[in-house]
């Protein structure tokens, strides 16, 4: 017994004179800085610990759409990119990161995603002349006329009824439960390039989708959820 107590003290009375002579393991040395979290300003790190779990490393796209993605930061303006960051969307898996709404980010580093995500992915020749559907809708879309659309534009790859074929589901109850309307607009507008899925030019060569077109297969979809979801997230702008 007391053999196996010499063995288990040494290597404690060998880390303790390490620390004497000089800076412990995970210790800071004694003239380092240590940044208070609120004062961390740096894009890369406010992103990367922030926003990269959903929308993937350098904006690439993830359980959410690329936030990098080009097409998305041309038709989505700052004032929206700032309050939906800062603020959330209620009902969705997008959650609020101001200080103010219950987040842990300042202003300041709210302003930082914002400005960075800008600065660092966005491409001034990314719609090479296009003219895009606006990023909100400026009418009601009407479902049925949405069905028809959608069979033009999207069953080749969800299937005849949405529920799969060469991609996923796009009708599922838990899917349309956790996103909003808006985000189910700016998804068909800007694509999904990281899964294969075109912008709103490139479903059909030739035949880029109207904005009316966008507002009705939208309508359309939102019409497949479960009604207890419909009221939380009609109206939300989940990107």
């Amino acid at each position: 017994m007391k053999r196996q107590v010499i063995l288990i003290a040494l290597p404690l009375l060998t880390s303790m004179a390490c620390g004497v002579r000089g800076s412990a393991p995970g210790r800071p040395a004694a003239d380092s800085q240590v940044i208070p979290p609120a004062k961390i300003v740096d894009f890369n790190f406010l992103y990367a610990r922030n926003c990269a779990g959903c929308h993937g490393a350098n904006g690439k796209g993830g359980a959410a759409i690329g936030l990098g993605n080009p097409v998305y930061l041309a038709i989505a303006d700052d004032v929206t990119i700032l309050r939906i960051t800062a603020r959330g969307v209620p009902g969705t898996a997008m959650p609020a990161f101001s200080q103010q709404s219950g987040g842990m980010l300042t202003d300041d580093q709210i302003n930082v995603i914002a400005g960075g995500m800008r600065s660092h992915w966005a491409k001034p020749d990314a719609l090479r002349g296009a003219d895009p559907p606006p990023y909100r809708a400026l009418s009601p879309g009407d479902p049925q006329r949405g069905a028809s659309v959608y069979g033009t534009y999207c069953s080749s790859c969800h299937g005849a009824e949405g529920r799969g074929g060469r991609a996923s589901s796009i009708v599922d109850g838990s899917y349309l439960a956790l996103v909003s309307d808006q985000h189910l607009r700016t998804t068909v507008i800007v694509g999904r390039p990281e899964l294969g899925a075109p912008d709103w030019r490139g479903d059909v060569p030739g035949q880029p989708m109207s904005p009316g077109d966008v507002s009705n297969v939208v309508a359309w979809l939102a019409a497949q959820r479960s009604q207890p979801y419909s009221a939380a997230v009609r109206s939300g702008g989940n990107r």
